[in-house]
């Protein structure tokens, strides 16, 4: 369960359990799903039901990578965990707290902690670094760690609204958001943040770009991951979307990683296709299923891949 990954924006994914339940329109095709069900009995996992956590051996291999990266004087990212979600409800609070004493071994790492239940990180963070004896690491002394990324995934506008002022309640060195599988049109530019996500219960609510924030200290979303669905069933992914959130990023000077078209790519105007960009474009598009691979992950004749620093 730990390995070096295809995945574009992570050098080692890491799963210290594995299992989940289906919380979101995004999780309807989901992947690691289908992973499970190929694997059968070998997994030992019913997805929706028992988490299984993950063989010792496994667990060692952040420290291997961590040993790799201070040898050769460079960092890994680390996407924890691909199939499970660190901020579940039904993991055992022990097997965090673990996870996050492992976290704190590796600080060559940085540590993409992914979430579709990104109101449960604040607290569960708290609680899982509550009674650990770090005070003699400096940087690791209080929340938040340096090797340590928060992320969100959302997929439309209506999760986007929901979901980006609870990251941005969550104390961290880098907050990003993964927008994959992309379901609809999203504007980062005029979100209401305050009114009690995380902040003073009588912080103003203020509708403004979650990228980049009036004030210089206010929490702000730092990188962008945008993608298409992949795999059975998947939906297409309508290129003003992507475009939209690349524009914006650009404005705002914050980096943006296109990871895959999905499935489906652009054909040619036809006026009966059903995705739209969730205005009237005057451009309704036909789209055409070539696979992933074929699809490639170029956007306008460009590969973005950017990083935050």
């Amino acid at each position: 369960m730990a390995e070096n990954t295809a995945i574009e924006w992570a050098d080692h994914t890491f799963n210290p359990w594995v299992g989940c339940t289906k919380v979101s329109p995004g999780c309807d095709h989901c992947y690691a799903e289908s992973w499970a069900k190929r694997a059968g009995k070998a997994a030992g996992v019913t997805w929706g039901g028992e988490r299984r956590r993950t063989s010792e051996a496994n667990w060692r291999k952040p420290l291997q990578w961590n040993d790799q990266a201070q040898r050769e004087g460079r960092r890994f990212r680390v996407f924890c965990a691909s199939l499970a979600d660190v901020f579940d409800n039904q993991v055992p609070p022990e097997w965090r707290e673990d996870l996050f004493e492992l976290i704190r071994k590796t600080p060559h790492l940085d540590w993409l902690l992914l979430t579709k239940r990104i109101g449960n990180a604040a607290q569960m963070i708290e609680a899982a670094i509550a009674n650990f004896d770090i005070g003699y690491v400096p940087a690791y002394a209080a929340w938040p760690w340096p090797n340590v990324w928060i992320g969100a995934t959302v997929t439309d506008q209506a999760e986007a609204d929901r979901d980006v002022p609870k990251l941005l309640a969550v104390p961290a060195r880098v907050r990003f958001l993964s927008i994959e599988p992309m379901l609809g049109p999203i504007d980062l530019t005029g979100i209401a943040v305050g009114g009690g996500h995380g902040h003073h219960e009588f912080d103003p609510i203020i509708t403004g770009n979650v990228l980049k924030r009036a004030a210089s200290d206010a929490p702000h979303v730092h990188w962008v991951i945008v993608g298409g669905e992949s795999g059975p069933g998947a939906r297409p992914m309508h290129p003003d979307w992507a475009r939209s959130l690349r524009d914006q990023c650009a404005a705002a000077g914050v980096p943006f990683l296109f990871k895959q078209w999905g499935e489906w790519v652009q054909w040619q105007q036809h006026p009966d296709h059903l995705p739209t960009s969730g205005h009237d474009s005057g451009d309704p598009l036909e789209f055409v299923k070539t696979g992933k691979k074929a699809a490639g992950r170029q956007l306008d004749g460009r590969t973005h891949d950017e990083f935050p620093a």
